[in-house]
């Protein structure tokens, strides 16, 4: 009985991993298309660095669980473009034309979002909203690879 429900267990993990992908796909896809100048990987730091106004490239690199060289590889091509700055102590912040592509880019994803979970009620929204908190506020530093 206890391999059935390892086996159960595995079953819903795959699917869990499965849908994660597919999410992660349409959410790279659909950031591309709205903001073609824009990776899904350079609107997830700009969007971080504008929620942490003046955090640095190590403490980017521990969110995203990247290393830091791939982070500042990331972060010296929005500067490059004059989407962020950075200033003496190294620190990252979004430029004004960083902050107007982020915040028109957000909305347009806010737009195709609501209409993706149109039908959804605000129980179900809030329900989903709490368990992707949930999943993302896992500890990053438990070791594996993290989907």
């Amino acid at each position: 009985m206890a391999s059935d429900a390892k086996s159960s267990d595995d079953r819903v993990n795959e699917e869990l991993l499965d849908q994660l992908s597919l999410y992660g796909r349409r959410a790279r896809g659909a950031v591309e298309r709205i903001a073609p100048e824009l990776s899904f990987a350079e609107y997830s730091l700009l969007g971080q660095v504008s929620a942490e106004d003046g955090v640095r490239a190590h403490d980017l690199a521990r969110v995203f669980g990247l290393d830091k060289s791939t982070v500042s590889r990331q972060l010296a091509g929005l500067t490059r473009r004059g989407l962020i700055e950075r200033d003496e102590s190294r620190s990252v912040r979004v430029t004004p034309a960083g902050a107007r592509l982020l915040r028109s880019t957000r909305a347009a994803l806010l737009e195709l979002l609501g209409d993706r979970i149109a039908d959804w009620s605000p129980e179900e929204r809030r329900t989903f909203a709490d368990l992707m908190r949930r999943y993302n506020a896992a500890d990053p530093e438990s070791g594996g690879d993290h989907a």
